[in-house]
């Protein structure tokens, strides 16, 4: 099997129940933004990061492929016994307790923060940023998407910010406030 099957050249893709559909598809575009999102935790982790954070980066990544296959289903083909490739409440709830926890090890935001710190903190930020924009892709998608890939990459937002806070800290890099 060759990387490369032509069957894009003409500027189109396949949906997962087999439509073909425009690259600039707004589907393509937000799975794409997931896509971009999951490649910036990869280079967080590549950036010296704190190993805690790193596994946690690690199932992170592994969950983005769930939410790009879903956003890539808009027929719902991909079979309900392949469960790696669905994102629920429980991930959901999980980014909640990760927020709450990295976010007790800093100190209380008084004020905006500007973007930096450690390598893996400013990869952090550039993924928090990349993610919001995947969400404001996938909001606007019709049909609608899944209800729970909106909370998921809401949550997820506000977790990656909490890690970069997290990882500045822990690298002894305070936050630089606005």
């Amino acid at each position: 099997m060759t990387l490369y099957t032509r069957t894009g050249d003409a500027g189109e893709t396949s949906l997962f129940d087999g439509t073909r559909v425009a690259k600039d598809d707004p589907r393509v575009d937000a799975y794409g933004e997931i896509d971009e999102t999951q490649a910036w935790l990869g280079f967080a982790r590549a950036s010296g990061i704190d190993p805690t954070l790193g596994e946690e980066l690690a199932r992170i990544q592994q969950e983005l492929f769930a939410v790009g296959a879903q956003l890539a289903d808009p027929s719902d083909k991909i079979a309900a016994r392949v469960t790696k490739a669905f994102v629920t409440d429980a991930h959901v709830e999980r980014l909640e307790h990760l927020i709450d926890r990295f976010d007790a090890e800093v100190p209380p935001l008084r004020r905006f923060i500007l973007a930096g710190g450690t390598p893996a903190g400013a990869a952090l930020h550039l993924a928090r940023a990349v993610c919001r924009r995947a969400e404001r892709r996938i909001v606007a998608l019709q049909p609608p998407a899944d209800a729970v890939l909106i909370r998921y990459v809401n949550r997820l937002s506000d977790l990656l910010f909490a890690m970069a806070r997290a990882a500045n800290h822990r690298g002894g890099v305070p936050d630089v406030e606005w």
